[in-house]
């Protein structure tokens, strides 16, 4: 590209005009030096052309880039456009021709139905057969303390006839005497005899 040789140039003429400083730093004749400084500016004007060229071309290259970017896009833009007004002219027939709205919502309603008569029979086979429906719940609990009142009797009734008749009255004190021996008459009791377990002994 034309931008590249001038970006070379510009280089090349870089170098030149660095020579021609170092030769300005140590030449003392002012007519050498004289020299030596037009040669410099017209190496210099030669670099501001250069400069001058490739600012051009780089500023067209960026014109023909924008334009070719701008141009890609347009057909881009283009093919979607096509692409949307095929995709929409498609899905009118379908909706026309295979996807009618009648349809959808008759089975939207159908499969409402399907849902509440499945729900039915679950409810169906969950419920409880064991336990009839016309109960009162007073009914129940009033039953269920005359259980408990029957079931409190019952428990007095056995207590009472797991203790023995003879039991009732007052029982003797223990023996504290080995088997044999005299056991003593508390103060104030009666004497009674008794056997060797320190049970009474009717006479």
């Amino acid at each position: 590209m034309m931008s590249n040789f001038a970006t070379a140039k510009i280089a090349q003429l870089d170098k030149e005009l660095k020579l021609y400083r170092d030769k300005l730093k140590t030449t003392k004749n002012a007519a050498a030096k004289n020299n030596l400084q037009k040669r410099a500016m017209d190496v210099l004007k030669r670099k501001r052309m250069y400069e001058t060229q490739r600012d051009q071309l780089m500023g067209q290259q960026f014109n023909i880039d924008q334009a070719a970017f701008g141009i890609e896009s347009a057909k881009a833009s283009v093919a979607t456009v096509a692409a949307m007004k095929a995709a929409n002219t498609e899905l009118k027939a379908t909706i026309k021709n295979d996807l009618k709205i009648e349809d959808v919502d008759d089975l939207a309603d159908d499969m409402a139905d399907l849902m509440y008569e499945f729900q039915e029979i679950n409810e169906a086979l969950a419920q409880n057969f064991s336990t009839p429906d016309d109960i009162d719940e007073a009914d129940l609990e009033a039953e269920l303390d005359m259980l408990e009142d029957e079931f409190e009797e019952d428990l007095v009734g056995d207590d009472a006839q797991s203790v023995p008749s003879y039991l009732h009255s007052s029982m003797p004190a223990l023996p504290t005497a080995a088997p044999g021996s005299k056991v003593p008459v508390a103060a104030g009791a009666s004497a009674h005899k008794v056997d060797e377990y320190g049970l009474p002994v009717e006479n």
